[in-house]
């Protein structure tokens, strides 16, 4: 039978992720789609109904939706609602879950890798992450969860566009790429989104596609120009001793924008210092298999809560396929992907996104694991 994809539904406070699910539970698209909505509050899809003391209430709505909201743990539900649709009581193709708009989206996607029944059922598509443009930059500041948030993202949506200027929209734009590279930024309009953009993303694919937005590739390129030559002129050794201390003052690209400004397109950038980043490393040679599974298995040991999502397209000696790997902290995957084409450039490119990552010790660790 066929796995049940699973969209998370993510987003600052007041950034439309109630709207957004109401059109898609309100229009007629022909899919039957459950909703868990994970918090009791006042934005609830239908307050009328929705007002229960029970642990849990199934709701069949007119066009085969069904809502299910809950006090108790996600994977009960989830359970649960694998149980009815077995039974043949309740319908539905697909699972929406709404989180809370503090929530941190990472455990919800664990638990549909570490519970076998869970992954035997289900499979995550994707996690869109709602931005409120109004109110992002003081979120961004204030709370490291909205950071997770936008770092976990698949897909990002900005709402609430109309309320900024061009520039402000694309200083936050700017922002929000340093912090996830890998998430497609679109402006919406109260939640006026085409379903295709929210369901079928398969974010959680292990796919020979690396999405990087091409214009951060650009930056950091260049970025790193200057870090070579600049930044860290003194002996690694040092760097590695600021890196301790003081996260890295001389060495992360993020930190660099601030020394070198004016190097930098993007002068309104500097002042915010986000501890979610990401950076994008690539080798033009192999891998050797055994050295970069011990590294890796290291790292996610070590740094595994602070590893939102990391993903790579690499060239491992031994095969002539590509090899693929992502993860979400700690759980790691991997699968082999097509083979390299006879006249492509065989090139590893992975992207890290995590909470004050230690760049340099990830770059030369990865550096001593190359043929």
């Amino acid at each position: 039978m066929a796995l049940i994809p699973v969209t998370i539904l993510t987003g600052f406070l007041g950034s439309g992720k109630t709207t957004l699910l109401k059109r898609v539970l309100h229009e007629s698209h022909g899919m039957k789609i459950a909703v868990i909505e994970n918090e009791f509050g006042e934005e609830n899809i239908d307050t009328d109904i929705l007002k229960t003391e029970s642990k849990e209430q199934i709701l069949q709505m007119s066009n085969g939706c069904i809502c299910c909201t809950i006090r108790e743990d996600l994977r009960e539900a989830l359970q649960l609602l694998a149980a009815k649709r077995r039974k043949g009581q309740v319908d539905f193709d697909r699972i929406v879950i709404e989180t809370t708009g503090l929530a941190d989206p990472g455990p919800v996607a664990q638990t549909f890798f570490m519970d076998d029944e869970i992954a035997e059922t289900y499979l995550i598509d994707s996690i869109i992450t709602l931005v409120d443009a109004k109110h992002a930059n003081q979120q961004l500041d204030d709370r490291q969860e909205a950071r997770r948030q936008v770092g976990f993202a698949d897909q990002m949506f900005l709402s609430k566009t109309d309320l900024v200027t061009d520039a402000e929209k694309e200083a936050l734009i700017h922002r929000l790429k340093h912090m996830n590279p890998r998430a497609p930024i679109r402006a919406v309009h109260f939640g006026d989104v085409p379903l295709s953009e929210v369901f079928d993303l398969r974010g959680f694919n292990l796919n020979a596609k690396l999405d990087i937005d091409p214009d951060f590739l650009k930056e950091d390129d260049h970025d790193h120009d200057h870090h070579d030559h600049s930044a860290c002129d003194h002996d690694h050794g040092q760097c590695e001793h600021d890196h301790e201390h003081q996260h890295d003052e001389h060495c992360g690209h993020d930190h660099h924008d601030h020394e070198h400004g004016e190097h930098c397109n993007h002068p309104h950038h500097h002042h915010h210092d986000d501890d979610v980043k990401s950076f994008v490393y690539r080798a033009d040679r192999a891998f050797d298999p055994a050295k970069l599974e011990d590294f890796l298995g290291a790292i996610v040991n070590i740094y595994g809560p602070k590893m939102l999502r990391y993903k790579g397209v690499l060239d491992m000696k031994g095969t002539s396929r590509k090899v693929i790997f992502q993860g979400v902290h700690q759980l790691m995957g991997s699968d082999l992907g097509p083979e390299w084409e006879a006249d492509e450039k065989r090139v590893s490119k992975m992207v890290f996104i995590g909470i004050d990552l230690p760049q340099d010790i990830l770059r030369q660790g990865l550096d001593q694991c190359l043929v």
